[in-house]
Parts: C-alpha cells; structure tokens; sequence
C-alpha cells in the first residue's frame, strides 16, 4: 500500500532509541524528510545510517535536551531551518516517573514538564505554519491509563490525551489530525534492563492476550499509518498498541 507519504517532513522527539528511533527509521523508509531529535546525536548517526540502507530518506539529526527551557522554539526553528516546514510532529519524548507522596514540588513539575508541557509547547509552536498549510499531523505517543501507584508520567499522559482531544476539535477544519498512542508492554533497552527474560515470558503468558511483548516497530506502524494522508479522518483518539493488555472497553 502507497502511504502517499514520500515528500512529507516530519520532526520526531526522543528519536535515538526504541518507539522514537522506530518511527523515526520507519518514516524515513517511507520517504518522509525527518528531523530526528535527542540527546544522543551517536545513537541518532546509528538510525540515520539503517534507514539509508533501507533505501530511506537520510533524517536531519538534532541535539537537543527537551528539558531545556527553550526546547520548543528552537526545535522549530532547526526543523524549519532544515526542512522549511513540518508536517507531522511526533511527541515521543518523556519518561516514567515514579513519586512518593511526599515528593517534593520540583520533582511534579518536571514530571508534567517531560511529560506534557514540552509536547503542548511543540505542538503549538508549529500549529501556526500548518494551520497556513492547511495539513498536519500531531501524533503523541502516551501512556497507560490504569495507575497501580503515583506516578508523574500517569498524571501528565492523562493531560495530553485530554489535551490532544480539545486540540483535535479547533484544528479539524485546517486539516490537522490529533492522535494519542498509548503504548503497551514494548521492548526496550531499559525493559531488558529491569525485566528479567523470565518475568518477562510469565507477565506475557497471564496478562498480555497475543502472549509475548511487542517491539518498537509493533508501534510505529500506527504512526506512521495515522501520520499519513490516508488517515485523514481518523483524529481526537486514543489508540493503545498493546496486544490486548488493557482490560477497559473505551
């Protein structure tokens, strides 16, 4: 199938390992101008160079800090610099963040700043030139809605997701879809790090439906579905790629 996505840009934070790097990879193969963003610009050089070999489009590659307190203008403007303007925004950045409930400010507000704000802010800071356009793509991928402790992330995904929904609303009529993404249980470096293969294999066999974990590219093939053209009528949702793992109806 032609995704009809060849010629497109796209920005993608968090883009040097696991979903990040995936989607990242996989657009590029698409023929999609990516500026790829994080930290490690050697991790970057490493997904640049695969996606080349795959007979993909060589993505821009981006240091940048998404902590930084300038993070979404100058994200803008290396991409617009680069690519002349975005048509898809990939919000993959954060991470957990676990808190006792003594935690103290700061430590919510970094929470909610990885986790919401620097998305809220990207997106915002290049809704402008897409709304001129008339065509866009904001893709965020989340987190689950089941919290079994506090955590941070859980507070700030359930503010994108409702964010994402009122965004999705204004926006339509330029043609700018909004879509959330919460993942399931995807291998990473950290999962491998922290699961042992045989917890791994006994979560999987009692709680995952399809019985095994997924990889970063089980994911990326939503995005890279609802970031193209043919996924115009699909916006204001929330879709877990999870194998089954999440027991509520909607």
């Amino acid at each position: 199938m032609d995704l009809q996505l060849k010629g497109k840009t796209a920005l993608v934070t968090g883009a040097s390992m696991g979903i990040g790097r995936a989607i990242a990879k996989m657009l590029a193969i698409e023929g999609v101008r990516v500026a790829a963003a994080a930290r490690r610009v050697e991790l970057l050089e490493a997904m640049a160079e695969e996606a080349v070999a795959a007979g993909g489009v060589r993505p821009v590659l981006v240091r940048q800090d998404i902590m930084a307190a300038d993070a979404a203008e100058m994200l803008r403007d290396i991409a617009y610099a680069e690519l002349g303007h975005v048509d898809i925004l990939v919000n993959n950045a954060g991470g957990s963040r676990v808190l006792p409930i003594d935690a103290p400010e700061e430590r919510w507000v970094e929470a909610m700043t990885l986790n919401f704000t620097r998305q809220r802010q990207i997106a915002h800071a290049l809704l402008p030139k897409m709304i001129e356009r008339r065509w866009g793509r904001i893709i965020n991928i989340t987190g689950k809605s089941e919290p079994e402790h506090l955590n941070g992330a859980f507070s700030a995904k359930a503010a994108l997701h409702a964010w994402a929904k009122g965004l999705s609303r204004e926006v339509g009529q330029y043609g700018i879809t909004v879509n959330s993404i919460p993942p399931g249980r995807i291998m990473s470096e950290q999962i491998r790090r922290n699961y042992p293969e045989d917890y791994r294999k006994s979560f999987a066999e009692t709680e995952i439906p399809v019985r095994y974990w997924g990889e970063p590219e089980d994911l990326a093939v939503m995005a890279v579905w609802l970031a193209s053209p043919l996924a115009r009528y699909i916006t204001g949702t929330v879709i877990p790629v999870d194998g089954g793992l999440r027991r509520y109806q909607f």
